[in-house]
């Protein structure tokens, strides 16, 4: 599932890793990559993707968000930043305040 993940976003394994925050190597060893923290890492930056790309234009224009996209709510900070920093809830619930027609 991994390499399939990496493959779809044009990302090497080592980048994938440190997109949701893990170590490079982590996804290269079976046992971390099966971890329960890699796949809910994994997993909060999918859905969160998952959930811009309608608005965003697809995955790939969802993951430049992700990546790089300033949230003003979040004093400039990315998507990819509070996923990092263990706040992927937080992102989600200003996705929902979004998507109700809240300001940004």
């Amino acid at each position: 599932m991994i390499e399939r993940v990496a493959t779809s976003f044009g990302l090497s394994k080592q980048q994938l890793a440190r997109t949701v925050g893990l170590q490079s190597e982590t996804l290269y060893r079976e046992k971390r990559a099966t971890a329960l923290k890699t796949q809910a890492r994994m997993r909060e930056m999918l859905e969160i993707v998952g959930r811009v790309s309608a608005w965003a234009g697809g995955k790939d224009q969802a993951m430049a968000w992700y990546r790089a996209e300033p949230l003003p709510a979040f004093g400039g900070r990315t998507a990819e930043f509070l996923v990092k920093d263990g706040k992927a809830e937080a992102v989600r619930d200003y996705l929902d305040h979004v998507a109700l027609g809240g300001f940004a």
